[in-house]
């Protein structure tokens, strides 16, 4: 296998959403740990490299497996993301990212351990017959909170016990939102293949009060947590101000959000780790 075809299988996996995943599993740790020290025990450091790159080629792997024919026709597989031409490898290490998740649950504790089943079951049914969750409206929205599972899980493997309810309903609504809002640029390419999603039922506006409410939501449920998680997770809906006066195109705003993500990620973790401190 040649270095280009390296690349290629690389770029599958969606290096610039890499922390979509891993990051949350690095927040759930560190509002989980008593000590810094809890951040060092092997299976935290294990379950936070499995999300980093693995789960990425699973989830990402398995949608592009299955969307190879509509993705002929997505503006997106042709500039910034990649597209899957056929070949073994890809499928391989599909497979092999689901035997690492299953034999990643020896490590966990058992309360833990239906999240993993969950995130598990999510990655595959999002994109593979017979769910398949992303052609189907409010379910392609709802399923996406898959990304908040990895934090749930790095949370009671330090801590023993569950993270508070209302910063896990909080953390689904703000996956909710992130996935409707992504779909907003491929709403006419999903339209001409005749795939039905929350975004081709709402249409871009539609979607983006949509997205602007499950953001509203989650910075209320993150405020009854701590105020101040209330008021980092409300950027989101800032943004999308920014994004609605100044009227920038969705397909342009998309690509600014894994920096958003990745600092508010950041901040969230300093703020854990302040938490320690004080």
């Amino acid at each position: 296998m040649n270095v280009e075809r390296y690349m290629e299988l690389i770029a599958t996996s969606r290096p610039r959403f890499w922390l979509y995943l891993a990051g949350p599993a690095l927040v759930g740790a560190t509002y989980g740990i008593d000590t810094i020290a809890g951040l060092m025990r092997i299976e935290v450091a294990l379950i936070i490299l499995y999300f980093l790159i693995p789960a990425n080629f699973l989830v990402y792997g398995i949608n592009d497996i299955f969307d190879s024919k509509i993705d002929q026709k997505n503006p997106k597989k042709k500039s910034k993301e990649t597209q899957y031409r056929g070949g073994i490898e890809l499928p391989i290490l599909v497979i092999l990212s689901i035997i690492l998740g299953v034999a990643l649950m020896s490590m966990l504790t058992a309360n833990s351990i239906p999240w993993m089943i969950g995130f598990l079951f999510l990655s595959w049914a999002y994109s593979a017959p017979p769910f398949r969750f992303k052609t189907k409206p409010v379910f392609d929205s709802c399923s996406n909170i898959l990304y908040i599972f990895p934090g749930v899980i790095t949370y009671i493997v330090v801590s023993g016990s569950n993270p508070p309810w209302f910063a896990v309903i909080g953390g689904c609504f703000w996956a909710m939102a992130m996935h409707t809002f992504s779909a907003i640029p491929d709403i006419e390419p999903d339209r001409e293949s005749k795939i039905e999603t929350l975004a081709t039922l709402l249409g871009q506006m539609g979607s983006i009060v949509y997205c602007g409410s499950c953001w509203l939501i989650a910075s209320v449920l993150f405020a009854v947590v701590d105020i101040r998680l209330g008021m980092l997770l409300s950027i989101y809906l800032v943004v999308l101000g920014v994004i609605m006066l100044r009227k920038i195109e969705i397909g342009v705003a998309y690509w600014w959000y894994p920096s958003i993500n990745a600092t508010v990620g950041f901040l969230l973790v300093i703020g854990g780790l302040l938490r320690i401190a004080t």
